[in-house]
């Protein structure tokens, strides 16, 4: 079940969690006076915003497992400074511990192959320590996909991607792990 992304719920989601807590304050504030007159009417009001404040719970956590940019550039700069051994064994680890079989391949454009639930998804990571990935790299993962029949590929950089690459990722729907998310994907 996927939430529709403008619902109220998904927009407080992507907002700072204060947001959501705000919005409970305000929904209890006003079903206090709209229900007045009822028994148990605190109880109520607190029934009635408790949706937002379990939004709000949700977006809090969110916010305390992101790394803040400083944390981010300096686990980048570590990662940077792997071997490809160190780090390719890290990001075998990584999707290991999410439950993937991980081979790895000797093939153009795709340096690993995860297999799980009988899917198959090609991993590109190669050029993790480029400063900024353009196409290229992203059209050879594509054609590896299609050449090896998987359903899906994941790009894994530490630097920036070009707009048009992102735009190439999004239409043929390659997954890119990038900054904040790799750095919360690889153990520390």
């Amino acid at each position: 079940m996927k939430m529709h992304e403008n619902s109220m719920f998904a927009v407080l989601l992507r907002s700072p969690w204060w947001v959501s807590f705000a919005v409970a304050a305000i929904t209890i504030a006003l079903s206090r006076l709209v229900l007045a007159k009822f028994d148990y009417h605190e109880a109520y009001s607190v029934f009635i915003a408790l949706p937002f404040i379990v939004i709000g719970c949700v977006a809090l956590w969110r916010n305390l497992r992101t790394p803040n940019a400083a944390r981010v550039a300096a686990r980048l700069d570590a990662l940077r400074s792997l071997s490809w051994e160190d780090f390719s064994g890290a990001i075998e680890a990584a999707f290991r511990h999410e439950g993937y079989g991980v081979n790895r391949l000797g093939r153009a454009g795709a340096d690993l192959e995860l297999t799980r639930a009988g899917r198959v998804s090609l991993v590109a990571c190669k050029r993790w320590k480029v400063a900024r990935t353009g196409v290229e790299p992203l059209r050879e993962l594509e054609a590896a996909r299609l050449a090896q029949e998987a359903q899906e590929c994941i790009y894994i950089a530490a630097g920036e991607i070009t707009d048009t690459a992102r735009a190439f990722a999004a239409g043929k729907n390659i997954r890119l792990l990038l900054a904040a998310e790799l750095v919360n994907f690889l153990p520390k």
